[in-house]
Formats: C-alpha cells, sequence, structure tokens
C-alpha cells in the first residue's frame, strides 16, 4: 500500500512540475514577445483560438444524457474562456475593436 501511495504522489509532483515549468515557459515567450513589441500582434491570433476552444470545451461539458445540464461547462472551458476574455482586453478594461464574436 505504501508503494502505491509513493507512486501516486511521485506521479502527482512530476504533474505539477510540468505544469509549472510550461507556465513559466508561456511567461518567458510573452514577456520576450512584450519587450520586441510583439504581443499584440499574438493576442489578435490567440483570442479567436481561445474562444473557439472555449466554446467547443462548454459545449462538450455542459450536457449529460439527455440534455440535462451539469450547470457550468468544464473547468478547463472556464479557464479559456477567462482566457479569451483577458486577450481581447486592451490592457485598460475596455474591449479591443473588432474583438468578439
Amino acid at each position: 500500500m505504501e508503494q502505491v501511495l509513493n507512486l501516486l504522489l511521485l506521479r502527482f509532483g512530476l504533474l505539477v512540475g510540468g505544469l509549472v515549468v510550461l507556465a513559466l515557459l508561456v511567461f518567458a515567450v510573452a514577456l520576450a514577445l512584450r519587450r520586441r513589441g510583439r504581443l499584440g500582434e499574438l493576442r489578435r491570433y490567440a483570442a479567436p483560438a481561445a474562444r473557439a476552444a472555449s466554446r467547443h470545451l462548454g459545449d462538450r461539458g455542459t450536457t449529460r444524457g439527455r440534455g440535462a445540464s451539469r450547470g457550468g461547462g468544464s473547468l478547463a472551458g472556464a479557464a479559456l474562456r477567462a482566457a479569451a476574455r483577458r486577450l481581447d482586453d486592451d490592457g485598460r478594461g475596455r474591449r479591443e475593436r473588432g474583438a468578439g464574436r
């Protein structure tokens, strides 16, 4: 039993460590793009993709069985919707022109 728990803990640690490394990598790329002045260009390309992915994940996670609602969709869909809202924001709390559905 102790070996199973150690294996599960090790697996969890590797997963969390990988997610932290991935988050740091994304942050470093965003920082480098911001310094070069290309972050706005990336936002224009990434916002529609984030919206489409969040709609797909949200649609997939909202129904179960014969149309009964689960009440909110998936966690990944919620995270992507938040990312899409952040990408649509122009930095002053307003949406950019042309952003949206």
